[in-house]
């Protein structure tokens, strides 16, 4: 006769035998509930950004100190004065340059990564440029153990953007600059868009989305926000 376990103990089994499983688990029910409460419900509606949000690990973007923190809605330090956006944002932005397969993206401020690979779930290519050298050199070794392979990162001023890869269907800036950089402008290609933080580093700024229509420059307020300062070279 066949031997009956009682429910609870096989799930005590499961947990023994396959933690790596349930942590994988846990944070998979950690993003849905993020994306559920922080960015469906405040009015994202984008489904390659909502897909994005779903499956990027947010958590391996921060430090492991910080790993419980990784999905609440509020921006999290990575070190050398710079922040992770909140959840929220990353979907803001990244729903409004409008994503779509077969694009090329520049990220001016690569910070800890995640928003160069929720991009780089969306869209064909991802080039982004990252000031502060340790951070460069960081980025660029998580994004390739994760297998982001159609990222590109440079250790640059991003005010300069990168002329040899232009132009780009949309430019995602996530530093607060007190102007659009024209060179910026300059690369964007012709129906492309750009979401850029502008205005004084030490008070709100406005998230300005940028469009240009057969060299025609339009420019929009979104929201409020506080960003980091763009950090310019020597």
């Amino acid at each position: 006769m066949k031997k009956r376990w009682p429910l609870a103990a096989m799930l005590t089994l499961t947990l023994i035998l396959s933690p790596s499983a349930w942590a994988a688990d846990t944070h998979s029910f950690q993003r849905e509930a993020m994306v559920r409460k922080q960015i469906l419900e405040r009015g994202i509606t984008d489904g390659t950004t909502l897909t994005a949000m779903r499956t990027v690990p947010r958590h391996l973007f921060v430090s492991p100190a910080l790993t419980d923190s990784a999905y609440e809605d509020r921006p999290l330090p990575i070190g050398y004065g710079q922040t992770i956006s909140q959840p929220y944002i990353v979907a803001f932005m990244t729903e409004k340059i409008r994503p779509k397969a077969g694009h090329k993206v520049l990220e001016i401020g690569s910070g800890s990564g995640y928003q160069a690979a929720v991009l780089a779930s969306i869209v064909k290519e991802v080039y982004t440029i990252e000031i502060i050298e340790e951070l460069g050199h960081i980025v660029r070794d998580r994004l390739q153990r994760l297998r982001y392979g159609n990222v590109r990162v440079r250790v640059a001023d991003g005010y300069d953007g990168w002329p040899e890869q232009a132009p780009f269907d949309a430019i995602v800036v996530t530093a607060a600059a007190e102007h659009v950089p024209p060179s910026l402008i300059r690369q964007l290609k012709d129906g492309g868009r750009m979401v850029i933080p502008v205005g004084s580093p030490f008070l709100v700024q406005s998230l300005m989305l940028v469009e240009k229509d057969q060299g025609n420059i339009k420019t929009t307020s979104l929201l409020p926000v506080r960003f980091v300062p763009f950090r310019r070279g020597r």
